[in-house]
């Protein structure tokens, strides 16, 4: 599928140009398969009367390949921006004079960012600044790249407040970090106009949300199925980009490198901005939407919308498992994205324990390869060194419904999730689940509320990391036909009473009239 990485603008009914929501995805739709991509989808679909458009914001084009979805016919709008493609200049620039007082402004911003993050003042500076980034502000893209004020304001945050000895590597991230905020207030500004902004994650797209409802004064939802900034913190303690320039001396082991830190601020100040400016705020269960209210979100604007699923969709292929008394396949299937935050090779080391005691058994690993070549290599080359090669299958993507009539037990082994889509999809095709004790997953399996914990267990809890203990709980059901039939009716029934795809789509009307009422008033 390559379609235009732009669509034309859409008429209005008067001429004008204007759609009635557009959405804001960082990393996700069209271009990247996965959970969100899969609701996002199931979002624009069971919605056709709402006219959508679509900004995609990715890192580099080299990055992503052809689109993973068809855009629906409501797709009125598509366009594609790229927050790291920074180009080269065709010649040196001469160097710039600025707007001094903006630079200190912005710099006032920055010491801010170090205190108290529930300070005012601070966050109403924030939006001072950001609005000095549009076309036409004080703050201009060249200014910051090539002006005396801002080498003098980068020199100067450098000697207050980094411990790092480079300032060749404090100049660089601070160039990099900020440079795509540019990027996003030109998009605001030349956006087609909507009625309304939706924004699935905080980040650089809720960034722009954000900065589009300041412009605008429309409404600003936000949606999270993980949250954003708990996940840049995991990549950024992980990432081996980032640099650590003290000498022994001067480390100490319990402190993150300041350049982490930075990191971590950025990502946390900028979710503080759109949360500032969306109502509703919206999680898919209650962990995550404390976590909104302690990074910053107001309480009454939130509230819990879990995913569902189509019951149509996946409730037949229960018809083709083998009946009783046959037992469950001796398949553990991993289906998602091969990724560190997935941790397959916690996986693909259980797997060595379950095929010690169930030498027929297979593990596949159902799921795109091309997000990070380097760590599926890995993953490869540790299945061939634990000698499970020939057991455990990478089979690349996969539809679901081909998958799961052929599978004895879903498998997460992530050290992140949200609500899961790919658990409640298995349960309505009767296939329990194994997962880590992330995100929702407990209150999956488990239940949530004594009416829901009477269902029954629709599989097991393990904790991260722990291969020996997936390996137990696979092997459990899996070698007990009842006990696998019972996890299997009680995923069936928590799916059908309780995450269902017309409840998340009733909850999504009502966000929408909501919002194109506030709009319209």
């Amino acid at each position: 599928m390559t379609p235009p990485r732009n669509l034309p603008r859409a008429a209005g009914a008067g001429g004008e140009t204007e759609v009635d929501i557009a959405l804001l995805l960082e990393g996700t739709f069209p271009y990247v398969s996965g959970g969100v991509s899969s609701w996002v989808n199931q979002i624009i679909r069971a919605f056709p009367e709402i006219r959508f458009a679509v900004v995609f914001l990715g890192s580099r084009a080299e990055d992503y390949g052809n689109i993973k979805y068809a855009l629906p016919d409501n797709v009125v709008h598509f366009e594609t921006h790229y927050l790291y493609d920074f180009a080269a200049p065709d010649r040196k620039p001469a160097p710039r004079r600025a707007d001094a007082c903006a630079f200190a402004q912005a710099a006032a911003l920055h010491d801010g960012f170090a205190g108290n993050p529930d300070d005012g003042a601070a966050l109403a500076a924030f939006r001072a600044v950001a609005g000095e980034l549009l076309p036409g502000g004080k703050l201009p893209l060249a200014d910051f790249l090539h002006s005396e004020e801002a080498w003098e304001a980068i020199s100067e945050r450098y000697r207050a407040h980094c411990t790092d000895p480079s300032f060749v590597d404090y100049f660089w991230t601070a160039r990099i970090m900020h440079a795509p905020l540019w990027t996003l207030a030109r998009v605001a500004h030349e956006l087609v106009p909507a009625r309304a902004y939706h924004s699935v994650s905080t980040g650089y797209a809720g960034f722009l949300g954000a900065l589009l409802h300041q412009t605008t004064k429309r409404p600003l939802i936000l949606s999270e199925h993980g949250i954003y900034t708990k996940e840049r913190k995991i990549d950024l303690f992980k990432s081996e980009w980032i640099r650590d320039n003290r000498n022994v001396f001067q480390r100490d082991p319990t402190e993150l490198s300041y350049f982490r830190q930075m990191w971590i601020r950025f990502f946390e100040w900028i979710g503080r901005f759109c949360y500032d400016a969306a109502d509703p705020i919206i999680a898919l269960y209650e962990n995550n939407r404390l976590r909104q209210i302690a990074d910053g979100a107001r309480a009454e604007r939130t509230f819990n919308v879990p995913n569902g699923i189509s019951l149509a969709r996946f409730a037949p292929l229960r018809a083709l498992r083998p009946p009783p008394p046959a037992g469950p396949p001796p398949v553990l299937c991993l289906i998602g994205r091969v990724v560190p935050i997935k941790d397959v090779k916690t996986f693909i080391r259980a797997m060595r324990r379950v095929l010690n005691r169930m030498p027929d058994a297979e593990g596949w690993i159902a799921g795109p390869e091309d997000e990070d070549p380097g760590y599926a290599e890995e993953c490869r080359n540790l299945a061939e060194s634990l000698g499970v090669a020939h057991s455990v299958k990478f089979l690349g993507f996969q539809k679901v419904e081909e998958l799961l009539p052929k599978i004895g037990l879903t498998v997460l082994s992530s050290i992140s999730e949200a609500l899961p889509l790919v658990v409640l999809e298995g349960y309505a095709a009767g296939v329990p689940a194994i997962s880590t004790d992330v995100g929702s997953c407990r209150q999956l399996i488990e239940g949530l509320g004594d009416e829901d914990r009477a269902l029954g267990r629709a599989g097991a809890v393990v904790n991260i990391a722990d291969p020996q203990a997936l390996a137990d709980a696979a092997v459990a059901l899996l070698s007990d036909p009842a006990a696998w039939r019972a996890a299997s009716a009680a995923g069936v029934a928590r799916v059908e009473r309780y995450y269902t795809d017309d409840l998340m789509f009733a909850h999504y009307r009502r966000v929408y009239e909501n919002a194109l009422a506030a709009e319209d008033a």
